[in-house]
């Protein structure tokens, strides 16, 4: 629901009402009870901070377990292959060289 803000003709009053979209638009000042006008307002912004709209509070703790479960499935192991590999060249190469 929205919130729409009024301000009175008379006596300058300016006050703020929440409301559904199809509520009727307030006539009267709650303070002098003469005419109001409805004022333009930006309304609230949505602001999405942090690394997705999904890993905030609306999901449960049950799927972000499980997310994190399949997450670390589809990565490969951590394990220094290049290290290995290279290992692997050295010897090679020496042997190479030799014959």
């Amino acid at each position: 629901m929205p919130t729409y803000e009024y301000e009175c003709q008379k006596c300058g009053h300016r006050f703020e009402k929440f409301q559904k979209i199809s509520d009727p638009p307030v006539k009267r000042c709650p303070q002098c009870r003469c005419k109001v006008k409805k004022l333009i307002s930006t309304g609230a912004g949505i602001i999405f901070k942090g690394s997705g709209f999904y890993e905030t509070d609306y999901r449960s703790d049950n799927y972000k377990k499980s997310a994190k479960a399949e997450k670390e499935k589809s990565q490969p192991p951590k394990d220094d292959k290049s290290s290995s590999s290279k290992k692997k060249d050295k010897g090679s190469s020496t042997s190479k060289s030799k014959g």
